[in-house]
């Protein structure tokens, strides 16, 4: 077995670091989702904790991990003796991307089930967690169905297997810890709710501090037993006061004023439901166990609030999490309650009356020093629109339009059935759905057709010689359910960003029906990339990925200028959906091309652009095309290009959800017609 990196040798990363030593002390508080970039420890310090935890007494045998003093009268193995108990370190389990549902709950086997009645069960990593700590890496990337399973098991503390009327239970209560990296997509907000407490990590930029990270880094992997012998001390230091608050936990106590401030602050931050008031009660008065202390103070429900409701005020997926500290300060201040805790021992935030101004996050002198570090850049569209000759585009570049407000759409999916990723877009095969059908399983059973398997199996009763009442089963007969669901897709943008699209009404009207649409990809579980064209080439702005709020931002600070390249951005879609296509063939596109249908600039611009068209009809790419040409006059040149394409054309005043409703129709209809 390797040794773990030690907790105590993470450098930095308090907030973190704290997050998990609460729940270590209180797992009440309801787990840790770590949010941050890739390469700051997220992993390492999860799998650390494990190592601090102190060790679990377990009835000698079960595979349940039952509690000697109180086992779970519900046990599959029980029920337990009074007696043989065994001590074994506290377990940390992961659940990997790609785990099955079997693999995270359990599997029965139903040949028995049916042909025995016996209810022979393989735990799964649910029962292995149980007592432990159950951690998810990039929990953001797993399968809704496998998610909806795990945080139901976290909030009931329990394990429930159904298979066609047989099922089973078992004790599942663990310390849940999720890690995920946002630019690779973001977790519904309902399931960001079910975690107790979040913390956003970073690199630092502080040399000193990079310097060190890399020493020690360097050292553990030269030696890590060594290394870690040279932090023991640390270790058990951190591993005893996690066992010293544990026991001061039940004596803390939470009074009236501490009570009406988490009520407050909740109010203030327009939270939804009363999971973050419990949540917060629960996180304030484990600051106060491991402080030592048996009196909630102000500054334990101001850490609490920072640590558990950031995550939970969002609401939309572009809204940048976080909380506002000023606010926070001044509703703590305004509902201060009558306790001791609230006289002068107020803790850190009686020593400055004035949080605000020259502090920390959200003080005064930053609003001032943005525009100063933002200068250059604002000077650039400033020269732009004077209207002097780019050298690439051949006209004006023009500053960022600002995005029209989004408005809500109505589903836009790709016709047939698919058997891509789960999603929640076009129609497909699935593990979940509704039963269309039955057929022999490849592999192992996960899903019984009972009345295939049944009719299976009828015709040999009296041959497999039946005589009891026991319906006589063997392999051959099991029939596995055919399931339809929904896939998500990958919806790439194709974005004119040409002079003739510079108009500052167009630009950004065009832009509040792609954010729409951007919206609705994220809560369809879809992945999304972005294609721009403009002056003498096209540029990917995004390659494909699942976070709809970095194509947000990428199309947010779009410029538009020159000329109309509409042939080098189709070549360019086509080459995306060619190496994506590669990397997961299973995950079908929706095109949606964002353009007036002029082509300019090059020999025979328009005749070009047609036969880049063409190979997206060839291949049978669903599109649409948005048709942002506007004026008196219009030359139907959008409309051509649908055709070219094997698409639908839509004009931009009709993008909105009664008109999508038909243009899915009318995809569908063109594509059947094919």
């Amino acid at each position: 077995m390797s040794t773990p990196f030690p907790f105590t040798a993470v450098v930095g990363q308090d907030d973190l670091r704290l997050a998990l030593l609460l729940n270590a002390v209180s797992p009440a508080v309801g787990g840790v989702l770590v949010r941050g970039e890739k390469g700051t420890a997220k992993s390492t310090a999860v799998r650390a904790l494990s190592a601090l935890l102190p060790e679990v007494d377990v009835v000698s045998g079960c595979r349940f991990s039952c509690d000697p003093d109180s086992p779970d009268p519900g046990c599959p193995d029980g029920p337990h003796e009074p007696g043989a108990f065994a001590s074994r370190p506290a377990r940390m389990v992961e659940l990997p991307v790609g785990a099955s549902e079997d693999r995270l709950v359990g599997a029965l086997d139903i040949e028995r089930a049916l042909a025995e009645g016996v209810k022979a069960f393989e735990p799964g990593l649910l029962a292995d967690a149980h007592r432990g700590i159950l951690y998810v890496d990039e929990v953001n990337l797993l399968h809704d169905h496998l998610v909806d399973l795990l945080l139901d098991a976290a909030a009931m503390g329990a394990s429930y297997v159904e298979r066609e009327g047989v099922s089973v239970r078992h004790a599942a209560r663990f310390l849940l810890v999720g890690t995920m990296n946002p630019e690779e997509g973001e977790l519904r907000p309902q399931l960001l709710d079910r975690f107790g407490l979040t913390v956003e990590v970073a690199a630092s930029r502080e040399p000193d501090q990079r310097v060190e990270v890399v020493r020690r880094r360097l050292a553990y992997d030269d030696d890590p037993a060594g290394f870690a012998a040279r932090w023991a001390d640390e270790e058990a230091a951190v591993r005893a006061r996690i066992v010293a608050a544990r026991e001061l936990l039940p004596s803390v106590r939470l009074g009236d004023g501490a009570l009406r401030q988490i009520a407050a602050t909740c109010a203030a931050f327009e939270v939804d439901g009363m999971r973050a008031d419990i949540v917060m009660a629960r996180t304030a008065t484990a600051l106060a166990a491991w402080a030592g202390r048996t009196e909630v103070l102000a500054e334990d429900v101001r850490q609490a609030a920072l640590l558990a409701l950031p995550h939970r005020r969002r609401r939309n997926p572009f809204d940048a999490p976080g909380l506002d500290e000023d606010k926070l300060d001044e509703t703590l201040e305004e509902f201060g309650g009558s306790d001791e805790q609230d006289g002068n021992g107020n803790g850190d935030g009686d020593d400055d009356p004035d949080p605000g101004p020259g502090g920390g996050p959200g003080g005064q002198p930053e609003p001032d020093d943005a525009p100063q570090g933002d200068g250059d850049a604002a000077a650039r569209p400033e020269a732009g629109e004077s209207g002097e000759p780019q050298p690439s585009g051949g006209a004006g570049e023009q500053s960022p339009a600002r995005a029209a407000e989004p408005f809500r759409t109505k589903v836009l999916s790709v016709p047939g059935l698919g058997e891509g990723a789960a999603g929640r877009r076009s129609r497909a095969r699935t593990e979940h759905g509704r039963t269309i059908g039955a057929r022999r399983p490849r592999g192992a059973l996960t899903k019984l057709h009972l009345a295939a398997t049944v009719q299976a199996a009828a015709p040999h009763q009296r041959a497999r010689g039946r005589s009891g009442p026991g319906l006589v089963v063997r392999r051959d007969d099991l029939r596995q359910a055919s399931r339809e669901g929904r896939e998500g897709n990958l919806v790439l943008f194709v974005v004119d960003a040409s002079g003739s699209m510079a108009a500052r009404q167009r630009m950004g009207a065009v832009k509040g029906a792609v954010l729409s649409l951007l919206l609705d990809a994220y809560q369809r579980r879809d992945k999304v990339g972005l294609v721009t064209f403009r002056g003498s080439a096209a540029d990917v702005a995004l390659p494909p990925t699942s976070s709809v709020d970095a194509a947000a931002v990428r199309l947010e600070s779009l410029p538009t200028g020159g000329r109309t390249p509409l042939a080098a951005g189709l070549l360019k879609a086509h080459e995306v959906l060619r190496v994506e296509r590669l990397r997961d063939p299973a995950r079908r596109a929706l095109v949606v091309v964002v353009t007036d249908g002029r082509a300019t600039g090059g020999p025979e611009p328009v005749a070009l652009a047609g036969r880049a068209a063409r190979l997206f009809a060839a291949e049978g790419t669903a599109s649409v095309v948005v048709d942002c040409e506007s004026g008196p006059v219009r030359l139907g040149l959008a409309g051509q290009l649908a055709g070219e394409l094997g698409g639908t054309a839509v004009t931009l005043d009709e993008l909105r959800a009664d008109s999508i409703a038909s243009l899915v129709k009318d995809v569908q209809g063109s594509r059947r017609a094919a």
